[in-house]
């Protein structure tokens, strides 16, 4: 027997409810490999799914936790042995499936990567799918040809996971980092992480009617959308890309092609949930290298399984700084 998060549904009136339980193996759902968890985090996804109603929750009970990082217990695939510490992120795991909210967890082994040389299970789920999508958005960023010296990367939702591992990269390969942050108490920590300028997120949060501003930004990781998002694509400079990872600023976008067809802006979008093995493996591969593991130290707010029920409600509201590391077996 182990712990787990589990979230369950009352058939009388719909609501859900997690509590901290224990499971066995036999209780697991069918995969290639059971993996022994050390640790998770706390996204978004997590949030939705933790809280009342259960987001995107189909079938109970269930297990939230998109991401987590341990070592293969069991393995039925060649692929991998018993000892192999892995990482996963994606694939709707936590979702629509059994995630990483518990001691052990069984998943198919095509979801799973190795984990890199040089970073340990405690710090990919500092990383995690926020920092996963982060270097994701930032390949993406230099694919379209963004180069040292063009001019300074913007980066909305600073102070958030995705944003707080992408100054952090950027600022580590010499980029001049210019962070978005509503939060003025947060401008030290972003400042720490290697950004050169707070914007405050009331300058750029508003529409104007028009839609072409003075060229201020070489490049963006946008994790907020919406209004910010449009206002954000009419300062680009020229042949500049925005790299789209998120919605919390919402899901439209009011903005015209005229960026696109004046200035060649380039508007990237950047899924993490379903990216092929290759892929994941290089972006792995690239966060070991790039990413300034003192910084990430920064970031961290260690939690337990029994807090996650607060930090799922805490995400939601925006009030979450840097990205929370779950030990499940405390």
């Amino acid at each position: 027997m182990f712990n787990a998060l589990v979230v369950d549904k009352n058939e009388t009136d719909g609501k859900t409810h997690a509590s901290v339980r224990r499971i066995s193996e036999n209780d697991l759902p069918a995969g290639d490999v059971l993996v022994s968890v050390e640790y998770s985090t706390v996204n978004y996804k997590d949030g939705l799914c933790v809280g009342p109603g259960g987001g995107l929750v189909r079938k109970y009970p269930h297990v939230p936790g998109i991401d987590f990082a341990g070592t293969v217990e069991q393995s039925d695939d060649d692929r991998y042995k018993t000892g192999d510490r892995v990482v996963l992120t994606g694939w709707r795991v936590g979702e629509a499936h059994w995630g990483g909210y518990a001691q052990k967890a069984r998943v198919k082994a095509d979801w799973l990567v190795p984990l890199p040389k040089g970073i340990d299970a405690r710090q990919a789920m500092a990383v995690g799918t926020a920092g996963f999508t982060a270097m994701l958005a930032i390949m993406a960023l230099q694919a379209h040809g963004l180069q040292k010296g063009d001019g300074p990367v913007l980066v909305t939702g600073a102070a958030g996971g995705v944003g707080s591992v992408a100054t952090a990269i950027l600022a580590d390969i010499g980029f001049e980092v210019a962070a978005v942050t509503g939060r003025p108490e947060a401008e030290e920590y972003l400042r720490g992480l290697g950004a050169s300028r707070i914007v405050p997120r009331a300058e750029i949060n508003e529409t104007v009617k028009r839609p072409l501003e003075s060229e201020s930004w070489a490049g963006c990781v946008d994790a907020v959308g919406g209004t910010m998002l449009a206002r954000v694509l009419g300062q680009m400079k020229y042949g500049g890309s925005v790299a789209a990872v998120g919605l919390a600023g919402g899901a439209s976008l009011p903005a015209t092609v005229i960026p696109f067809l004046l200035r060649g802006v380039n508007l990237l979008g950047i899924d993490s949930v379903m990216q092929p093995y290759d892929r994941r493996v290089e972006a792995w591969r690239r966060i070991s290298r790039d990413l300034p593991l003192h910084k990430l130290e920064d970031m961290i707010r260690p939690a337990v399984l029994g807090d996650l029920p607060q930090l799922g409600a805490d995400i939601l509201k925006g009030q979450v700084k840097g990205r929370i590391v779950v030990d499940p077996n405390v």
